[in-house]
């Protein structure tokens, strides 16, 4: 076959095995790693430009490290709160120093244990946000939190190729500390011309260039890609240099523009690294790493998680959110299996090795996914556990529940205070019903500490909250969340709890209103077709057709 259909067999492939991936809610890395093990000599043997598609791999691992720093906005960095840091500091040094000893003591060599360990720390930034997002849980404060020391990952990737980088470079005459100390250098004068270039050119490049919105995106893959060159050439690899050019324009005012052009493009092209990757898997050598890469999976599967809980437990959180923001860690994401192969490129470890990391990748990408999905029926199987992992007084989540206290108890507990929930518990309040709302994401409950309607911050998929909500003299429950089954968890734990009252639930689709009357709920909203009913009554008032 030609170069050009053989990319298309493989593109086809991809579309299938990444529907059947979708089917069974496995995140697409898996199923392109799996494409290239099929399409490679140990599969069918379909793969042979292996050129083409290791520089469009190329360019996809530029890309990716380019969107990755372009999300590090140096105001975002300057704000992360101390329990990001210090949780994503925690699971890095706990993951490297166990990890390292684990895989000793398994019998793997010096460097590539350490290879390992260090691969074993990074989780999927990519997997956790489409997870959460899925959930409705990037705004909550597991959501949150999880987001802040995955950002501390993603620095500490980038610092993790600068020294071994400088590792490699090492080897011969110098030693490590001297071109270390090279690196250092030059690493300085690139971020003091980027830094100039911030300030005084890239703004109003960009400001001439968006007038063009291909113009921009090309701009941004061409300035990413000649950055990655310029590492390369400086010694600090292409892929810190991608990192330093996203970097570079993560303060603009077109951060987000270039970034969601780019994401496509991203998810395109990292097909072909993982099909170049799996190609050039042996079936053979991973089935002899099967001890080696269960044991590993175990210890990111359950250690990971574990010192997130410790780690928030000790700074003052509950418990459940501890749990939630630990599930988030235990995987390890793509960028694992790039140090890996850049381990390759400079003669560290060997396709053996990055077969170990990648079967890890595997396993813990595909178990950590249904983790994460079912992550509350998980918490209430481990709940009795988790006790250990929480103090008497959680004061750091407490903080966010704010220091005001009702007056009377509630005529109406509203669940979710957005626009349709605040606009509602507003109009109440001003009818003369005294309301009290329960928002799970934390800013919102702080921001009404000073207003009329008292919010209280939860999570309505936590049963525990029920049993703090004060409704013994509450008329009606109101949810406007929008997801059924999270309306249908906390319609059971309010009977469960004994609330006798009426019940009000909102349904976005149409298939969701019969199940919630099924169930029993009094009232199901629907706030689209109730606005466009009150539109339509209203719109011909002042002149009706005659």
């Amino acid at each position: 076959m030609s170069g050009y259909q053989e990319l298309a067999l493989l593109l086809l492939l991809a579309a299938v095995i990444g529907a059947i991936a979708v089917r069974l809610r496995q995140p697409l890395i898996v199923a392109f790693i799996l494409v290239g093990m099929l399409a490679g000599p140990s599969g069918f043997g379909l793969v042979h430009a292996h050129s083409e598609i290791g520089l469009l791999a190329e360019l996809g691992i530029t890309i990716l490290l380019f969107v990755v720093g372009l999300k590090l906005d140096l105001h975002l960095v300057r704000n992360l709160g101390p329990v990001a840091l210090a949780t994503g500091l925690g699971q890095l040094a706990f993951t490297v120093f166990f990890g390292y000893l684990l895989a000793r003591g398994i019998g793997i060599s010096h460097i590539t244990a350490l290879y390992v360990a260090i691969a074993l720390t990074f989780s999927s930034t990519i997997i956790i946000v489409k997870l959460l997002s899925d959930k409705r849980e990037i705004d909550s404060l597991h959501g949150r939190i999880s987001m802040g020391f995955l950002i501390v990952q993603d620095i500490a990737v980038v610092i993790a190729m600068v020294l071994m980088s400088a590792y490699g470079l090492g080897t011969g005459e110098g030693g490590v500390g001297m071109v270390a100390m090279m690196l250092v250098l030059k690493m300085t004068a690139v971020l003091a011309v980027l830094a100039l270039m911030m300030r005084y050119v890239l703004p109003h490049l960009l400001h001439l260039l968006a007038k063009s919105g291909e113009l921009l995106l090309v701009f941004a893959i061409a300035w990413g890609a000649a950055l990655a060159t310029l590492g390369d050439a400086a010694g600090f690899s292409k892929e810190v240099g991608a990192f330093l050019a996203g970097f570079s324009l993560a303060s603009t005012n077109y951060r987000e523009a270039i970034s969601s052009r780019l994401t496509s493009l991203r998810d395109f092209l990292l097909l072909f690294f993982f099909i170049d990757l799996g190609a050039k898997l042996e079936l053979g050598s991973l089935g002899t790493n099967i001890p080696e890469a269960a044991a590993l999976s175990l210890f990111v599967l359950i250690g990971n998680p574990l010192i997130v809980l410790a780690i928030m437990g000790y700074m003052g959180y509950r418990k459940r959110t501890g749990f939630l923001a630990g599930l988030t860690v235990a995987q390890i994401s793509e960028f694992s299996i790039v140090f890996a192969a850049l381990g390759v490129s400079m003669g560290h470890i060997d396709l053996n090795a990055v077969g170990l990391i990648t079967l890890v990748g595997l396993v813990t990408i595909t178990a950590s996914t249904y983790m994460i999905l079912y992550s509350q029926p998980l918490y209430d199987f481990c709940k009795p556990w988790l006790t250990v992992f929480e103090r008497k007084k959680p004061f750091r989540e407490m903080a966010f529940e704010g220091s005001r206290k009702l007056e009377t108890e509630p005529d109406v507990v509203i669940f979710g205070m957005g626009r349709f929930g605040s606009r509602l518990a507003n109009e109440l309040q001003a009818q003369g019903y005294h309301v009290l709302g329960v928002d799970f994401d934390p800013t919102v409950a702080r921001s009404y500490q000073h207003r009329d309607v008292p919010v209280r911050f939860g999570d309505a998929e936590d049963p525990v909250l029920v049993e703090t909500l004060p409704l013994s003299s509450t008329a009606w429950v109101v949810s406007t969340i929008a997801d059924l089954n999270l309306n249908l968890s906390l319609y059971k734990a309010l009977r469960h709890h004994g609330y006798q009252g009426k019940v009000a639930m909102t349904a976005h689709l149409a298939g969701d209103v019969g199940r919630l009357k099924r169930a029993g709920v009094t009232r199901v909203l629907q706030p689209f077709e109730d606005a466009a009913d009150f539109a339509a009554k209203t719109l011909f008032e002042d002149s009706p057709k005659e």
